[in-house]
């Protein structure tokens, strides 16, 4: 792809932006250390994936790890706000996060049947749409061609740290608006809240929450989509309601009770899966739908989420 395929990207968040992603992404391949929130950065490491399923096979779990990450289960999780619009209580919002869509092909074939039968007025996407942090995506993004197909509502995302902006023409051509430290308002008879977007703050650093958060009034509903949940204290500072992440996997290879082992990111445990709060702000994690380095899990379910909004008073 060439950069006149990112022309309207560029006319709409700036050259700068997209400069900025484009030369990380050039080096991303040999970046194991130093960049980003974390020192080492495994998902970089080409030797990960045969380390994890080489260990997995040496105490005899690999064949369980295998078939759990081809099984997606439906999760719920319900908001309620007393600053959430009353023509928007019982709003839904559908999440689906970290789908690595062309390493996860046998959770992506489950998923395909699952999205059917869903109903909700939004699907937001959480970013990381390829396996590898580098490389081709055009599997990728046909398998997310095919399941965006069968998702009758609209459509918003992210970026995450494994996918790379030249992805973005394609994503949108899928009719995923994606938003870049973007927001835009969703009416609803007569009533608005607001949804906004960041760029990855794990890997690239290409985050702007103030930038996202600018237009929006601080009494007025409003939702981030941010891919890390590492984000969390400058969510809180710039008066989001609720802010729907992945990345963590949930740790994806955990201990019994699904104690996570790793999570590959700097926040507090308890915000590495499932729903939190900070302060005023509603928080959920995303264990994701796909796997990353190797098509396996244990103890940590693959998930889609369904957040139900609700107006208390």
């Amino acid at each position: 792809m060439t950069d006149t395929a990112l022309q309207g990207l560029i006319e709409r968040i700036g050259a700068d932006h997209v400069a900025r992603r484009l030369a990380i992404e050039t080096g991303h391949r040999k970046q194991l250390f130093g960049q980003g929130t974390l020192f080492f950065n495994v998902e970089n490491w080409d030797i990960a994936p045969w380390i994890v399923e080489t260990g997995l096979k040496c105490v005899g779990l690999y064949g369980r790890a295998r078939r759990n990450a081809d099984r997606v289960e439906v999760r719920r999780n319900l908001v309620t706000s007393a600053r959430l619009p009353a023509a928007f209580d019982g709003f839904v919002i559908l999440q689906l996060s970290d789908l690595h869509a062309d390493m996860s092909m046998g959770a992506m074939r489950h998923l395909m049947e699952i999205v059917r039968t869903i109903d909700c007025d939004i699907c937001v996407l959480t970013g990381d749409y390829r396996g590898k942090t580098y490389g081709p995506f055009d599997a990728s993004l046909a398998a997310m061609n095919e399941l965006c197909a069968r998702i009758k509502r609209p459509r918003y995302g992210i970026l995450g740290n494994h996918d790379s902006i030249r992805m973005t023409p394609a994503l949108e051509a899928m009719g995923i608006r994606m938003l870049f430290n973007e927001q835009l308002t969703i009416e609803r008879d007569g009533a608005a809240i607001h949804l906004a977007g960041i760029d990855d703050a794990h890997f690239y650093r290409t985050d702007d929450i103030p930038k996202a958060a600018a237009a929006i009034p601080r009494d007025a509903f409003s939702v981030l989509l941010a891919h890390t949940p590492e984000s969390y204290r400058q969510a809180a500072e710039a008066g989001f309601d609720l802010m729907l992440s992945g990345h963590t996997h949930g740790g994806q290879l955990c201990l019994p009770g699904g104690i996570a082992i790793k999570l590959e990111a700097r926040l507090p445990r308890r915000m590495g899966k499932g729903a939190w709060r900070f302060e005023k702000l509603a928080g959920y994690t995303s264990s994701g739908a796909g796997t990353s380095l190797a098509p396996v899990r244990l103890n940590c379910p693959a998930e889609i989420t369904l957040h139900t909004l609700r107006r208390l008073g």
